[in-house]
């Protein structure tokens, strides 16, 4: 029963893993595109974070979930269990992964201080500082990753295959005490410091949204709006309630079980694979959730938008074009007559005055 028991995890991990890469890479791709070249009605700086974002979180696919857990499950000696790829596969994982998660952080502080402070609108909604920012983000997570390139080392292992022993080389963790210190670090800063900042910081935007709310009555909002605000207000709130609990939810429990089995079971006699070990399953289950999250970040940014669903329908049904021509052809069209319309007005008046001197002059 307990081999079964395991077969069917590792079966699901060998289904599911190659499933995410088909989804998700095309997914986050799809999402830069009608990002930067659709009109989804969004601004420059949103436009800029989140097209950086489905970046990062496709080379995060590629490195983490194609080139490692999905080989690691499909075949028997994967290319990066030998020098050099041991050391460059870790400091790319971790470069995409610290990326993906202080993108979300910065442009959620971001988001906090142009609604806190006047001046601070001024300054980051100014394009260039955004890109300067993003790619600061991308090449600091990258500079500290570099240590993970230390923390594993290629050593022989022998296995048994078909009833014959095979000495093959394997990328191990490297069980010293410099190694538990590089991983305490890099998981908080990718991991736990993360997770704290956009709680923090979707909370105070939604207190600051609620305390400016109050400051009028439900006529004046009414006045100001067109429409009730508060129904607004609360869309805007639960927005970024689902974004961090999102964020949260599938990015803690990796950072939990990542530590304790990098702590309490840093050796090399424990078996990663022995899934008859609770703290296995719950970190393979983790992993599952972390890696989630880099799929479903465009769903949770950019579905929101009225005109993201807009522009996504009209390509899928293969109508943009005849829409694209017709809204021309009315803009022009508009265009004439408001120009016509516009030269009658005035020059009504004028032409009236002159055409009643004139037949009063034949009188």
């Amino acid at each position: 029963m307990e081999e079964t028991g395991d077969t069917i995890f590792v079966t699901v991990q060998k289904i599911y893993y190659p499933f995410l890469c088909i989804m998700g890479i095309p997914a986050n791709l799809f999402t830069f595109y009608m990002i930067c070249f659709r009109k989804c009605g969004m601004s420059d700086t949103a436009i800029i974070y989140l097209s950086c974002l489905a970046i990062v979180d496709t080379f995060y696919l590629v490195w983490v979930i194609l080139i490692d857990l999905t080989l690691t499950f499909w075949l028997l000696q994967p290319f990066w269990h030998s020098h050099p790829w041991c050391a460059i596969l870790g400091f790319l994982q971790y470069g995409s992964l610290n990326s993906s998660s202080w993108i979300v952080v910065v442009f959620t502080i971001e988001r906090y201080l142009v609604l806190r402070i006047t001046a601070a609108k001024q300054h980051f909604s100014q394009a260039h500082v955004t890109k300067l920012t993003c790619v600061a983000i991308v090449l600091v997570s990258h500079l500290v990753s570099v240590p993970m390139g230390w923390i594993n080392v290629v050593t022989s292992v022998n296995f048994t295959i078909d009833g014959e022993n095979v000495t093959m080389p394997r990328c191990r963790y490297r069980n010293e005490t410099y190694s538990t210190v590089i991983v305490w670090i890099t998981t908080f800063l990718s991991g736990g410091i993360p997770i704290v900042l956009v709680i923090i910081f979707n909370y105070l935007i939604g207190y600051h949204l609620c305390r400016a709310s109050n400051l009028f009555t439900k006529e004046e909002r009414r006045v100001m709006h067109g429409r009730s605000t508060r129904g607004m207000l609360r869309r805007t709130i639960l927005l970024l309630g689902t974004v961090s609990v999102a964020f949260v939810v599938l990015s803690l429990p990796r950072f939990v079980t990542y530590c304790i089995l990098r702590t309490e079971y840093n050796n090399e006699k424990f078996n990663r694979n022995d899934y008859n070990i609770p703290i296995n399953v719950a970190g393979d289950v983790a992993n599952m959730l972390q890696n989630l999250n880099s799929t479903t970040n465009f769903l949770l940014y950019c579905m929101v938008s009225r005109r993201f669903r807009q522009e996504l329908v009209q390509m899928v049904t293969c109508k943009m074009k005849a829409r694209e021509l017709g809204s021309i052809l009315t803009h022009t069209t508009m265009k004439v007559f408001t120009v016509a319309d516009h030269k009658v007005l005035l020059s009504s008046k004028p032409v009236t005055v002159v055409l009643t001197n004139l037949k009063q002059r034949r009188n």
